[in-house]
């Protein structure tokens, strides 16, 4: 007889890639001028959640975790530059999601290369987008305005080096996800 798995033994997890210091404090900047704004309600990212997810692996088991990280042990990557782009939204219709795109052929090379490790115990990506959640939002006050505020925005382009990535667990709370590192994959390539 099959043991079915509890709901409290499954842990939701993600793999990403964490930001520099600098590059949240700059984040953190381009909310606060959002904010002044007015545009919409919602909820912004909290400074230390900021990371661009590389693969969402949904709840999983503990057996599940383990092979997960045995898999992504074997990972072999070289350090990469990657800077910051544009802001965009996933639908101008109705707008849900505010995000800034996280640039650099690293970043697809490096998820790919995920997706191809973890291949058989998770659906591969169909369409992989390298962007960092900005801000959830509930209602829009003027959406005109808002979308030619964000796409009128010049980020900086500062480069900054990706050398590892992770792999997190969340737990979803009242006032915003908590998230833990379950283990650390530093490049093995200089």
């Amino acid at each position: 007889m099959e043991e079915k798995i509890k709901k409290d033994s499954l842990k939701r997890c993600f793999i990403c890639v964490d930001l520099p210091l600098e590059t949240r404090k700059y984040l953190e900047e381009i909310q606060k001028q959002l904010k002044k704004k007015n545009l919409f309600y919602g909820k912004f990212t909290e400074f230390e959640n900021f990371h661009l997810t590389l693969k969402f692996l949904g709840e999983i088991s503990e057996e599940k975790i383990k092979e997960v990280q045995e898999r992504l042990a074997k990972v072999n990557f070289k350090v990469f530059d990657s800077h910051l782009g544009e802001f965009g939204v996933f639908s101008e219709k109705f707008v849900s999601l505010i995000w800034i795109k996280l640039g650099g052929k690293g970043i697809f090379e490096l998820q790919k290369t995920i997706d191809d490790t973890l291949e058989g115990l998770f659906k591969q990506e169909k369409r992989f987008m390298s962007h960092i959640t900005i801000a959830r939002v509930k209602k829009v006050i003027d959406k005109k305005s808002l979308l030619d505020y964000l796409y009128g925005w010049k980020t900086k382009k500062e480069k900054f080096n990706v050398d590892k990535f992770y792999l997190k667990s969340s737990i979803l709370e009242s006032d915003g996800p908590v998230y833990s590192t379950m283990a650390e994959y530093p490049s093995k390539n200089t």
